[in-house]
């Protein structure tokens, strides 16, 4: 009997331990839930797109500065029909006419299965051809798909200047 419990106590130990996230984990995740409201709050055309989609994946702090030469990073939370599913980082970096830094939301919704696969897969790229829509008050007429992914993005602050062609990599961890 004794044996059945000490097994059965390592067992749950090892359970929580894969299945939980780290305390960084849980901030994002918390950051993410309340950027997802801040942005349903700004604009509810999007309001659809986190129901409709195959999945999403939330950036709620994304940081990002440049002078001709840019960058920005952050991490996010990707969900696979409205359940968390992991975690997720980005990396951008960008040419062009830019000076400043800011702070942004940035959401990209997957408008299939393949899409969020592709991206789950790890090491997925976003070429300078899929733009973002910028959030702002009132409503947004371009709140569409591109090959199977909408970016959307909404600044929290900062001062940027930016004509920039862009480039973004992104990498995925999923929950154990």
């Amino acid at each position: 009997m004794k044996i059945l419990k000490t097994c059965l106590a390592v067992f749950l130990m090892i359970t929580m331990t894969a299945t939980s996230q780290t305390e960084k984990d849980k901030k994002i995740i918390n950051d993410a839930e309340a950027a997802k409201t801040e942005l349903i709050k700004m604009n509810s055309d999007i309001s659809p797109f986190f129901s409709t989609s195959s999945g999403y994946a939330i950036f709620p702090n994304v940081g990002k500065g440049g002078l001709i030469i840019g960058g920005a990073s952050g991490n996010g939370v990707v969900y696979e029909d409205g359940v968390k599913i992991g975690m997720a980082d980005l990396k951008k970096l960008s040419v062009g006419l830019q000076a400043g830094g800011q702070a942004v939301i940035e959401v990209i919704f997957f408008e299939t299965d393949d899409a969020l696969s592709d991206f789950k897969e790890g090491n997925y790229e976003l070429s300078a051809e899929i733009s973002a829509v910028v959030l702002d008050k009132g409503k947004s007429k371009n709140l569409d798909y591109s090959d199977g992914v909408l970016v959307v993005t909404m600044t929290k602050g900062g001062l940027m200047a930016d004509i920039s062609v862009v480039g973004q990599k992104f990498d995925f961890t999923a929950f154990k």
